[in-house]
Formats: C-alpha cells, structure tokens, sequence
C-alpha cells in the first residue's frame, strides 16, 4: 500500500514537472518598447516570456514562429518595466479610528491584504515592500502573491516594526493594560535588546528589518516628531541586520534621527520630512537612501479638519505641512539617491503613482523620477539583476500604457495592462 501510495505521487510529481516544462510561451507583440528610465522608447519589439522570466527580446515587428505560444497584443501601447514601490502597507486602509486595534483581529489584514495587492497590481506595481504589518499577515500575502493564490506584486515583507516602548509603531493610546495586550511583541530598550528583536524578526521571515527611528505623524504618542531610539540602539539594530543578510529600513522625521540613523549605517530613510544639510551629508557619506512617500502627506492633508483623526495626530500633520518636497530637492542637489515609496495605506491604495508627479514638482526630472521606481528601487533591494528592466533573464515584470512616461510621468496613473512573474493581472 505505501510503495503504491509512494509510485502515484512520484507519478503526480513527474507529471507536474513535465506540465510545466512544456508550458505555452507567452509572446508579447509592443507598440514601442522602454527597457528602462536610461533608455529612450526605440519602437516595435517583440517580448518573449517563457516560465515567468524574459527568454528574448526582438525588435522590430517580424512575427515569431512558436505555433503552441499565446500572443499577446499591446502593438499599440508602450510597454516598459513594471514599478517598485518600496513603501507600502497593503494589510490597511486609510482612516483614523486607532481604536479599531482592539475589535479586529490580525488575520483580517490578509483579507484586506488580498484587496490591496490586486488593486495594486492593477496601478501597475509589480514589486513592493511592505513596510509594516501585524506578525504574519504581510507574510502570508508574500506567500500568496509569489504562488499566484493572491493576484497581486511581488512583495518584500517586514514584519512587525521595531520600535521603542510608547513610542510610534508601539501601540498607544488605551490603558497599560490594553496597551500590554496589543503590543506586537518588537519594542525594545537598550542595544542588547534590540539586537534581539531584530534576530526575532529574522526568525519569524522579516525580508527587510522597519524601525521607528523618530515619533510618527499618524501614532497616538504626541511627543513631536524627533528622535526615539537612541544612537547606540539604532547602531546595534543595524550590525545586526546586516550580519544577518538584512538591510533596515528606518521611519524618520526629524532631522536629528535621520542624522543618527544614517550614521549608524540603516540603509533607506522613510519619509525624511526635516532632513537638514548634516543629516543629508551624513547620508551621503553613508551610502543612506531616502524614500520620501510624498503621497503620504498629500493624502492626510486631504483628510485634516473632518473629525478623522484626533487631535493630536492632527497637529503633528500640521507641523509637517510646507516641509513637504523640500528634502527631495536638497538630496537631489546634495547626491543623496532618492528612491521611490508611498506610504500606501494611510491614503486609498492604487494611487501610487501619483507620488511620481510629486517627485518632479520637487526637483527630479520626469527620467529621474521614474528610475527612482525601476531601476533605483531595484537596486535598493539588491534586485537590479531581476527587476527594474527588460532584459533577457529578467522577471517579466511588464506594464503597457500610453504615451511616454519619460515626457510625463502622468501617463503612469493610467496603466492598461500589468504582467508580474509571467501572469497577467486581470
């Protein structure tokens, strides 16, 4: 019975294998290809996809002998690389209603996940960085996404965020007791601890380590937006991350905590809002990115005055209004790489791409703008030897619009066909 039992699942397995060793090509007839934000649209090609990946590019419009492939049309479309939005958090929605931490649990975040990661897709996001949820919801939708269960990006999950104790990604608010209850488990005190933490995250499936390394707009804690861990904190969080294979990615507003955190060696500053000239040197010299999620404070300055949120979070919004885009311009100027990043979540998921507007009306170039979500994300997750391009042997990653992106970045907020991994996104 078990010998049996053991033929018919070889028998299944090699079966599987053999289905997918002839699966159909994929051939993509393009109107005008981009390979990348260097490049300029150099007209027709065709794309050949073979198992999830780029098996060859042709230019020109000769049709390809492959009787057994599907053709797919986009010839009168520009088709380029799917883009990277290095900060998201796809297990939310906008709103204000903190105290909703106590009436819903973690795993409705993977249903809300579920909604988010088509959505999108469908905005034409191929790969993003999840840069905060609850245990292992995030985790959860990276599984689901990468089996092709969830229709939706490639994600890169963090996890939970470290953070200290009362401070912004702890929870706050309610009660101590309340407060002890919800805690997700990843505030920490001292270089010890957090050392910890971070080999916790590692632990649990943390692709990238997140800290809170200042106060937050959107957290109930109202003491400004300045430094929170301490230099010796953040220091140990990133040596060990690193040791680990991981990079950190660090929340920071004030201008003193993104001094200390670059300092210490994190790899991406989050929002930067009041990056002064010592922080953005320190920055520079450290090889720190910025990931400025513009579209985070368009999107609760949309919602200031209507009751949404509370009070204090209300006057932490106000101090970061008319600082907004003046980092972007300074890290332009000063060599600082600027990456691209939303904060999708605190404003309605799929509008991503407005933040590429936002870019240019702060300093970027249209070209620069959109590198800074293909190729210099890409980079930023050490991916840029698989996505952020077409290229032979890249994921195909596609998306199909019209027009040129390079003249108006504008033209991404309208994106008509997405492919992540081989799959088109319906």
């Amino acid at each position: 019975m078990i010998r049996a039992l053991s033929l018919t699942i070889s028998t299944l397995a090699l079966g599987m294998v053999s289905t997918n060793a002839i699966a159909q090509d994929q051939i993509i007839r393009v109107g005008n290809l981009l390979t990348d934000a260097a490049s300029a649209p150099s007209g027709p090609a065709t794309i050949i996809v073979r198992d999830g990946k780029i098996a060859d590019i042709r230019r020109g419009s000769e049709p390809v002998d492959d009787p057994g492939a599907t053709i797919i049309d986009l010839s009168t479309k520009t088709v380029m690389p799917g883009l990277i939005d290095l900060h998201v958090h796809l297990t939310g929605d906008p709103g204000g209603d903190f105290w909703k931490e106590t009436t819903e649990p973690a795993e409705w975040g993977v249903v809300v996940g579920a909604k988010n990661a088509l959505v999108t897709a469908k905005a034409g996001f191929t790969t993003v960085r999840e840069a905060g949820s609850s245990q292992y919801s995030a985790f959860s939708l990276r599984r689901g996404t990468a089996e092709g269960i969830i229709p939706g990006p490639r994600i890169i999950a963090a996890g939970p965020a470290l953070a200290i104790v009362g401070g912004h990604g702890d929870v706050s608010g309610f009660t101590e007791d309340v407060n002890d209850l919800l805690t997700s488990g990843y505030s920490c005190t001292g270089a010890v601890e957090c050392a910890a933490k971070v080999r916790k995250a590692s632990r649990a499936g943390s692709d990238i380590i997140k800290i809170t390394a200042t106060g937050g707009v959107l957290s109930q804690q109202g003491r400004g937006l300045d430094a929170q861990f301490t230099s010796e904190e953040m220091q140990s969080i990133a040596d060990t991350a690193h040791s680990l294979g991981l990079k950190v990615m660090a929340h920071a507003h004030g201008a003193r905590g993104i001094e200390a955190a670059a300092r210490a060696g994190i790899d991406t500053i989050e929002h930067g809002t009041f990056a002064d000239e010592a922080a953005l040197k320190v920055m520079k010299a450290n090889g720190t990115a910025m990931v400025p999620t513009l579209m985070a404070f368009k999107g609760v300055s949309e919602r200031l005055g209507k009751g949404i949120y509370t009070p204090v979070v209300e006057e932490k919004i106000r101090m970061t209004m008319g600082k907004v885009g003046k980092a972007v311009s300074m890290a332009k100027q000063m060599g600082v790489p600027v990456a691209f990043g939303t904060d999708a979540g605190v404003f309605n998921h799929g509008r991503n791409a407005e933040e590429l507007q936002l870019m240019v009306d702060a300093g970027l170039t249209p070209r620069e703008a959109v590198a800074s979500a293909t190729t210099v994300a890409a980079k930023m997750l050490d991916m840029d030897n698989e996505i952020g391009r077409i290229a032979v042997g890249y994921s195909a990653d596609l998306i199909a619009l019209d027009g040129n992106p390079l003249d108006d970045v504008r033209k991404l907020e309208d994106v008509d066909w997405v492919m992540v991994r081989g799959r088109v996104i319906d």
